[in-house]
């Protein structure tokens, strides 16, 4: 996932809303989630289910941080103390001390495909043949191809928030991507 937004230096643009990515406390993205709602504050906290066992045999189904530690905002440059009076925010992903705004169109496509392909955390990746979605959910998003028993997965990792999610694929979706880098 590229980032290549850039926000132009005017009043104009300071109004204008823009995707970050904002880095919060450990356990705490859902209540910033929360938070953000009741301050009309835009945002997405991509999550996935698992089933987990406890030692009693009980049976618990959660919902959990897709990126432990991150949640998705929606903001102006104007809007930005706002976000970061939240409690339990520690501060906007970016470059050298400036926030980077993140692609509408990768955070839509996030939003529309993550659910249809089973999405699990998965460990940052830098090696494995690089490919790219070409159809379905998550079209256009760029991986790396990891072999599984019971089928493929994708590994995409999102570079401006150093995390990665791995997605069910299947061979007849994927393409090579145009650079195949490590």
């Amino acid at each position: 996932m590229k980032v290549t937004v850039e926000i132009p230096k005017t009043a104009e643009a300071e109004a204008q809303r823009f995707w970050h990515a904002i880095y919060v406390r450990p356990s705490h993205e859902a209540q910033v989630g929360k938070r953000f709602n009741m301050r009309d504050i835009e945002s997405y906290l991509p999550q996935y289910r698992v089933e987990r066992r406890w030692k009693n045999r009980c049976v618990a189904k959660l919902e959990l941080p897709l990126f432990p530690g991150y949640i998705f905002a929606r903001f102006s440059n104007a809007e930005r103390v706002r976000v970061l009076e939240v409690p339990s925010v520690l501060f906007l992903v970016g470059t050298a001390g400036r926030p980077t705004p993140l692609a509408d169109s990768d955070v839509d496509a996030l939003r529309a495909g993550l659910h249809l392909r089973n999405a699990r955390p998965h460990s940052f990746l830098n090696v494995g043949q690089r490919v790219r979605i070409k159809r379905g959910a998550l079209a256009g998003m760029e991986g790396v191809v990891d072999h599984r028993k019971n089928g493929t997965r994708v590994v995409i990792n999102l570079d401006f928030i150093m995390r990665s999610v791995a997605v069910d694929a299947n061979w007849d979706d994927l393409e090579p991507a145009a650079s195949n880098h490590n």
